[in-house]
């Protein structure tokens, strides 16, 4: 009995240090990250986002040898900008692996 307090003491202590662990480390790998967006999204925003995505394609088709340097130097600016503004209006909420293990091992201990 004693040994099974210790071995679920010590798991959820590593789970526990998994959880600390910021998500911004793992931004850039998708695999990890699991996303559930809400389904409130009005048709407005994904209207707008449709819109831009549209104008990174158009940007990603030109030919960039037939532009000088200065023209290059705004697209660069538009991109990065259209890519801000996609990013302010994900409203995902995103759980790390980490986390969703920690609250099903925490559903299977409690009931």
């Amino acid at each position: 009995m004693f040994a099974l307090k210790k071995i679920t003491m010590a798991s959820l202590t590593v789970l526990i240090m998994f959880a600390a662990i910021p998500a911004q480390l793992k931004a850039g790998n998708e695999k990890q990250a699991i996303s559930t967006t809400t389904t409130t999204t009005s048709t407005t925003a994904s209207s707008e986002a449709n819109v831009l995505l549209l104008r990174l394609n158009e940007i990603k088709a030109m030919d960039m040898q037939a532009l000088n340097s200065s023209e290059k130097k705004e697209l660069r600016k538009e991109v990065r900008a259209i890519k801000s503004d996609l990013k302010a209006k994900d409203e995902g909420v995103y759980l790390s692996v980490a986390a969703i293990l920690i609250i099903i091992l925490l559903l299977v201990l409690l009931l």
